[in-house]
């Protein structure tokens, strides 16, 4: 219902000089003691987001990750953006930079910010398309209009999914549940679901946290004693603690790690894996930076050991490729390369390039450098035992191996069946194999397979097919495991297809979440 001021056309969103000017002009014509600056789109983490495809830009691509993704408002360009907002406005800082987008709350980003907002508010995790609850807090701060970055960014978090008008008001969150939405399937069979149930539901997947931008730069100097710290430990030992941290939607695809690591996590995994006091110290030394930083986080319990600010490990795939490596991190994330040892770490883990705890130049390993991978070992696996020949349901039966290797990571189960005439596996069921002892830190399970680099696997199998269900019709779908460790109503299954639109035409890759049975 607001008014239109003016029509600027058709402008370019993925442009700073876009934002620099909607800015300034805000500015000058809503004058304000205090100004928050609140971006709205699509995040991807360190490169940035907010894209726009119409129009194109003619710009040439700066780094190789520019190349594959074109135009968007890439980190780098946010921070000359915002350099060049306070240049022309004559203010010190934002009181807060709010980022309404997936997948941005990274150290990379908070660090880009510091400069420029005495506030940031992001979310670790992708967001759902309810986005914030603006209606809430806007009418929080209409009522008390002296409150300071703090206590808005507060209201932001804590208002999150709960305060959303399309849950709390009865018309709008019955067509949110309404037919052909995913919470459709969770809640149809059941009638009405009130807002409590489905700001629940919603809440299972989510991140978001508040962070006091002047608290970044001891963030980051907690994170180069870790770094320091660690280029002495076995780097077998930093890849595997790589492994098993709470990680977010990967940006990069399937068929690597998940990259976006919380870094908290990723301290206490250090601290509990490594021998070193040295280690231990700088990890809690980087988890009470973090504890200083956040003044406002809430994660779901599906995102255990959310501690509110992540940070980006690559595997050494990634880290070999131009798109992903240092040589378009170290660009795009140039305020971060350069504050801090992280990207000097990263040189060091993957091709060995020794680094000092002064170096501040950016760390991009000369090409045709060789990129190894720390974790890598080699794995062998006995010939599969089995105490019957025949299975059925309602008779499973055990199966073991014996497993030897070092730095085994998890142990998935795959079941399929040969097609001789067509030369094909149908791929059946796939899940995680959990070990005797399963170990966890906040909430985040992984696998403890013993010290010795030899054990036996044991299970029972029965041989049982999963199938989707709409009331009507099954359809018989292999189900993959998200999560390890989690107890069977928070453990995670996807199933990946082909999605067509309701008008018979176009299609697309797609993929279903599920949990306790539930879409």
């Amino acid at each position: 219902n607001s008014q239109v001021v003016q029509d600027l056309g058709e402008v370019s969103m993925a442009d700073g000089q876009s934002l620099v000017d909607f800015v300034t002009w805000a500015m000058d014509t809503f004058p304000a003691d205090k100004y928050v600056l609140i971006l709205s789109d699509h995040g991807m983490g360190w490169p940035g987001g907010w894209t726009d495809p119409d129009p194109r830009s003619t710009a040439p691509a700066e780094t190789p990750l520019a190349q594959v993704l074109g135009d968007q408002l890439y980190l780098n360009e946010l921070d000359d953006a915002l350099g060049e907002i306070r240049r022309r406005s004559g203010i010190d800082k934002f009181e807060l930079i709010g980022m309404d987008a997936c997948l941005m709350a990274h150290l990379e980003v908070f660090d880009t910010l510091a400069p420029h907002a005495r506030y940031a508010v992001a979310s670790q995790e992708t967001e759902p398309a309810l986005g914030w609850a603006y209606t809430g807090f806007l009418q929080a701060l209409k009522d008390n209009p002296d409150m300071d970055g703090a206590q808005l960014s507060r209201l932001i978090v804590d208002s999150y999914i709960q305060d959303d008008q399309r849950i709390v008001d009865d018309a709008a969150r019955a067509d949110l549940v309404g037919r052909g939405s995913s919470l459709d399937g969770l809640f149809g069979v059941f009638g009405a679901p009130s807002a409590e149930q489905v700001a629940q539901q919603m809440e299972r997947g989510v991140t978001l946290s508040a962070v006091d931008l002047s608290a970044i730069p001891e963030v980051v100097a907690s994170v180069n004693n870790l770094a320091v710290a660690i280029s002495g430990e076995n780097q077998k030992t930093v890849a595997q603690a790589r492994s098993y941290a709470q990680s977010y939607t990967n940006i990069f695809g399937d068929s690597v790690p998940a990259s976006y690591l919380d870094l908290g996590n990723f301290a206490e995994l250090l601290k509990q894996e490594s021998r070193s006091s040295e280690v231990s110290a700088a990890a809690d030394s980087v988890l009470n930076s973090i504890s200083r930083a956040i003044i406002a986080e809430k994660h779901g319990s599906k995102k255990s050991g959310s501690n509110g600010i992540s940070i980006y490990f690559p595997n050494s795939q990634l880290y070999a490729a131009p798109a992903a490596g240092a040589q378009s991190y170290t660009a795009i994330a140039n305020r971060f390369a350069t504050d801090s040892l992280w990207d000097d770490f990263l040189a060091f883990h993957y091709t060995g390039r020794k680094f000092s705890a002064t170096a501040r130049d950016l760390a991009v390993p000369e090409t045709g450098s060789a990129v190894t991978a720390p974790g890598a070992g080699k794995i062998q696996v006995s010939p599969l035992r089995v105490s019957d020949t025949t299975a059925a349901p309602g008779r499973p039966i055990t199966l073991s191996a014996d497993v030897q290797g070092e730095n085994v990571g998890y142990i998935k189960l795959f079941v399929g069946f040969y097609d001789q005439a067509s030369n094909s596996i149908f791929m059946a069921d796939t899940d995680f194999l959990e070990s005797r002892d399963t170990r966890e830190i906040d909430g985040v399970y992984y696998p403890d397979w013993g010290n010795g680099d030899k054990f036996t696997v044991e299970f029972n199998w029965e041989p049982l097919m999963f199938a989707i269900d709409n009331g009507s019709q099954s359809a018989i779908a292999m189900f993959s495991p998200e999560t390890y460790g989690a107890s069977a109503e928070n453990a995670v299954y996807t199933v990946d297809g082909i999605y067509t639109y309701g008008d018979g035409g176009e299609t697309r890759y797609a993929r279903l979440y599920f949990t306790d049975g539930v879409l």
